[in-house]
């Protein structure tokens, strides 16, 4: 596929947004402050926030990168344990 379609871009939303709110219920799994974490989904809910402002301006393929931008935060916060989440069709985590 050498295009980005807004069903591709839909299911990317989707996937996305439900990993967000997989991580945000998730347990802490490692020892850290309370702030880094709210980073990571802080910036996570900035890029699902301007991937939604690209599709509505109809810039499908830059609202695509910036949702891979934010599933490449959670999946970072995923492997160092700051989500305690196992699901690995979400994440690229073990499901343990």
């Amino acid at each position: 596929m050498k295009e980005v379609t807004n069903e591709k871009l839909d299911n990317y939303f989707k996937v996305t947004k439900e990993a967000l709110a997989k991580a945000k219920e998730s347990p802490e799994n490692v020892n850290i402050n309370n702030k880094t974490r709210a980073d990571f989904l802080d910036m996570v809910q900035r890029y699902v926030d301007d991937a939604q402002h690209f599709k509505d301006k109809g810039e499908i393929v830059t609202a695509f990168a910036a949702l891979n931008y934010a599933h490449g935060w959670l999946d970072a916060g995923a492997r160092i344990g700051i989500f305690d989440v196992h699901d690995s069709r979400l994440f690229t985590v073990d499901d343990k």
